[in-house]
């Protein structure tokens, strides 16, 4: 039996194949094309070409992709979003929308209506709902909007109210119209969680293609019936229905692909993650076997979110970076070839200086041909070796939670860039297949659910509270695509909010759990 993985750079599509035991059989590399979808098809095309094995032993097929992130910053192929702000009036002072980039409103319509609803923050109701009210909205929109989300005041401690709207738009729009409830995606924060819903209703047309366009990949190729999984942003995957259903969970997949990749490859479940690509280079930490988390609002597409978001810190340096020399002073990126490299580097014949350059004159690197490199002077290329462990220095710092020295697993295709030696790194680890951890962490993942809500103990105590929270963070588990019986509790984070007289904590619980 054998497994697929696919994972969409800013450069390069990786491909691989594991069999049963997770070895793997076989891994190519295609440039990312403009458009993705032609990308994904020719490494898996490639893939399956090479490998030469019976496809009808294909069981599971997993994608990491970058499109929803792509539709985001490109602000293409987005639906118009439909925005109901259950707080009226009391919310009124501050609209949806408010700080967004004037031309993503435009792309999204910018229809949105504050209509009576919402608790207080210890739970007590602030307004009833109107269902009147919302049936004649939605008989206003009719045809205006293609994808609504639904934002509750203090939802995150009570949200039967989205709930109950999300049914009242079924009944008139239909089951199939997208609907998305602040309180299942965001944390606490109104504008941020709001933000996050309305961006993850935008992208309900962006992953319905995305998922038929790889389906039908597969089916070109002759692989059918075989259980069909995207990636997450939490190193983990889901169903092809829930992503459906909250396709901003895809955004910044593809690092923490890497990052899962890493700690498979090197066995390790606790160290740093260094991922150099063509263009960019991404660290993120490893803990317990999973990325590290953001505990800060995340901006995406410069729209401020409280969404899950990977703790990562990107640097603009890659294989492809180009080095120039400017009044005597050497600059790495963040300008890079990119998937041009074959052609516009120096060991590859073009005319470009790049970071892949000086690690062949280096020695560092046995790619292309080290004769059209020979003329670099050695004392200059050290000299940009050094701006590089510079760079990466800086940035491992950031992510450092103490002063002492870090272990790095050192993975991606760009990785033979790197020093054998970066201040304060006590050892790097290169895994063997690193320049395809990315796509291995895509196709070796497992299923996550994951809940947070605010709970008063002194009314629902600890245990009880923590019980609920872990039912419906499985519940989200089997609804992603995990079995029931595999499910297992990986993760408990309380936060005791200071302003609530009643002993109030925010629970967030992590369960994740084996696919079929």
């Amino acid at each position: 039996m054998y497994r697929i993985g696919i994972d969409v750079g800013g450069t390069n599509t990786d491909a691989i194949i594991l069999d049963e035991n997770r070895q793997i059989i076989h891994s190519v590399k295609s440039p990312t094309s403009l458009d993705i979808k032609t990308g994904i098809e020719t490494a898996l095309r490639n893939l399956l070409k090479e490998a030469n094995i019976d496809k009808s032993k294909i069981t599971h097929a997993m994608l990491g992709t970058t499109q929803c992130t792509n539709a985001i910053v490109e602000r293409k192929k987005l639906a118009k979003v439909g925005v109901i702000r259950l707080g009226y009036p009391a919310t009124a002072s501050v609209l949806p929308y408010t700080a967004w980039p004037k031309d993503m409103v435009e792309r999204l319509s910018g229809n949105y209506a504050l209509v009576h609803g919402g608790y207080e923050y210890d739970g007590q109701l602030l307004s009833e709902l109107d269902e009147g009210e919302i049936k004649t909205l939605l008989e206003e929109w009719l045809e205006k909007v293609e994808s609504i989300a639904i934002v509750g005041v203090f939802s995150s401690i009570k949200n039967d109210q989205e709930l109950r709207v999300r049914d009242l738009i079924h009944e008139v729009y239909g089951e199939e119209f997208p609907v998305s409830c602040s309180s299942l995606i965001g944390s606490v924060g109104l504008i941020e969680r709001e933000n996050a819903t309305i961006l993850n209703a935008a992208l309900c047309k962006v992953i319905e293609t995305t998922t038929e366009g790889f389906v039908h990949a597969l089916e070109e190729e002759g692989i059918s019936n075989v259980e069909v999984y995207l990636c997450q942003n939490d190193g983990t995957l889901m169903s092809i229905e829930y992503a459906k259903q909250f396709p901003i969970l895809t955004i910044a997949c593809g690092p923490t692909n890497s990052i899962r990749g890493a700690s498979y490859l090197a066995q390790i479940k606790n160290t740093m993650v260094l991922d150099v690509g063509g263009t960019t280079s991404d660290i993120g930490v490893l803990q317990d076997g999973f990325p590290r988390e953001s505990s800060v609002a995340v901006e995406v597409g410069d729209i401020r979110t409280n969404f899950r978001m990977p703790d990562i810190i990107s640097v603009g340096l890659g294989g492809g970076s180009i080095v120039r020399v400017d009044n005597g002073r050497i600059t790495v990126g963040p300008e890079s070839v990119g998937y041009k490299i074959g052609q516009e580097a120096l060991v590859f014949g073009g005319n470009t200086l790049t970071t892949t350059d000086i690690a062949v004159r280096l020695g560092l690197a046995d790619v292309g041909d080290k004769s059209l490199v020979a003329h670099i002077d050695e004392e200059f290329a050290k000299g940009v070796q050094l701006k590089i462990s510079t760079l990466i220095e800086q940035a491992i710092d950031k992510m450092k939670t103490s002063s002492e020295d870090v272990q790095l697993v050192l993975v991606g295709g760009g990785s033979i860039i790197i020093p054998n030696s970066i201040p304060g790194v006590s050892n790097i680890i290169k895994a063997e297949n690193g320049d395809v951890a990315n796509a291995i962490g895509a196709s070796i993942a497992q299923i996550s659910g994951q809940y947070e809500q605010i709970y008063i103990y002194s009314r629902e105590p600890r245990e009880e509270s923590l019980k609920d929270a872990q039912a419906k963070a499985v519940k989200q588990a089997v609804l992603a695509g995990a079995l029931s019986d595999t499910i297992e509790l990986v993760e408990v984070e309380e936060t005791p909010l200071a302003y609530h007289p009643e002993n109030a904590t925010r629970l967030r619980v992590k369960v994740v759990g084996r696919m079929e």
